[in-house]
């Protein structure tokens, strides 16, 4: 029931924003919508809700934000090493991103306020650790193995060929430096450490923006999921899907619980690993001449299938006491 409670709420809220889709209650033009008003707004006041009403020199984990960090390159290498021998050439760079690359400031946050009646300060913290590398990794991945759009490109003489799109990796370091989730979270920071005040009519409408990021964002990941989007070949999306959501948590969750991490911090570190892979890796995808089919799929599988192997991994971890 533990692990039901922790999930079911997810899934369920995704499935409603589905049929109300179908419905013809949301298109998917006001879905995008939904979507950019969470991640731009009210999941980034959320984020820095958590850290301005906290006192940050006291919450803040060194270790913890390590891990996440580290991990992270971990994983990445881990599934570029696997892209090797599973994947042929112009697959790999779709293959490792869409193996590594997860809705885990969302999720993460929903999860742990699911389980632990609030989401504290672990979840800003990972932020912090994972998703600035998460572009800067995947724009590596889908330029050192270009797909067969971009390798006709380069093959025709592009300025591109054989070398890093400067003005793309410009666009995405102004993308990481503008993040919204990175900015609140430095703005709560900063709040924290002055000792601003953080009460009164302000946190009250602060708290009411926030409490639209949960229902809403999930509403509009459920609005957006096409399952007959599926399509083509799926060994690879298989093989992608299995890895996002079974191996990474297989082999780097055993080594948080063996370095003590517990209970709000290892859930945390779950959702890091084996939330579904993100619908932005189809966007960077396709925007980098991939073409996209692989990941698509990876986001359709990886969606449907994380309801039951989120639910068996805190089951799990609450079976052997460690959350």
């Amino acid at each position: 029931m533990f692990s039901l409670n922790a999930t079911m709420p997810v899934f369920l809220l995704m499935a409603a924003g589905y049929l109300m889709r179908l419905a013809g209650l949301i298109d998917l033009n006001f879905a995008g919508y939904m979507n950019r008003f969470v991640f731009q707004v009210a999941l980034p006041l959320m984020l820095f809700r958590q850290i301005a009403t906290a006192h940050f020199l006291d919450v803040w984990d060194t270790k913890f934000f390590l891990f996440c960090f580290l991990s992270t390159i971990a994983a990445v290498v881990l599934c570029a090493l696997i892209s090797l021998f599973a994947v042929k050439k112009h697959e790999r760079g779709e293959f490792i991103q869409a193996s590594y690359r997860a809705s885990q400031a969302l999720l993460a946050t929903v999860y742990i306020a699911n389980m632990y009646g609030e989401s504290g300060t672990t979840v800003p913290i990972m932020i912090i650790g994972s998703v600035p590398l998460y572009n800067v990794l995947a724009v590596m991945a889908l330029t050192l193995f270009p797909g067969t759009e971009s390798g006709e490109a380069a093959g025709a003489g592009d300025a591109k060929s054989g070398g890093i799109d400067c003005a793309l990796v410009l666009k995405i370091a102004k993308g990481i430096i503008t993040n919204p989730l990175i900015l609140f979270i430095m703005f709560g920071i900063v709040w924290s450490l002055l000792g601003l005040p953080t009460g009164g009519i302000p946190d009250k409408t602060l708290s009411s923006i926030t409490q639209l990021a949960t229902p809403m964002g999930l509403l509009g990941m459920g609005a957006t999921l096409d399952p007959k989007k599926v399509s083509g070949e799926l060994k690879n999306a298989l093989i992608a899907t299995f890895l996002k959501l079974v191996g990474l948590v297989a082999v780097f969750l055993p080594i948080a619980a063996a370095l003590g991490f517990r209970n709000e911090q290892l859930a945390t570190i779950l959702v890091m690993l084996g939330a579904p892979t993100t619908v932005s890796s189809y966007v960077m995808a396709r925007n980098m001449g991939h073409e996209g089919t692989l990941t698509s799929n990876t986001v359709v599988l990886t969606t449907l299938l994380s309801a039951f192997t989120l639910t068996f991994w805190i089951w799990l971890l609450r079976t052997i006491g460690l959350i």
